[in-house]
């Protein structure tokens, strides 16, 4: 079982995860040593925090 990073949810460690399982699929170079299963290669690179979410721009809210 790999254990998420203490500041992450589940459900956006899950979701974080299966993207980049979705990209390990596709051929990506995994950036994690160890012969697992793509799902577990993708849980540990998040766990290890090597693969994180994207930062989302920010919004600028126009007076109208």
């Amino acid at each position: 079982m790999v254990k998420r990073p203490a500041g992450m949810g589940v459900f956006e460690f899950a979701i974080i995860a299966g993207l980049r399982a979705a990209q390990l699929t596709r051929g990506c170079t995994p950036r994690v040593l160890g012969v697992h299963k793509l799902a577990v290669i993708a849980q540990m690179e998040v766990a290890a925090e090597v693969v994180v979410r994207a930062p989302q721009p920010e919004v600028a809210v126009l007076p109208q």
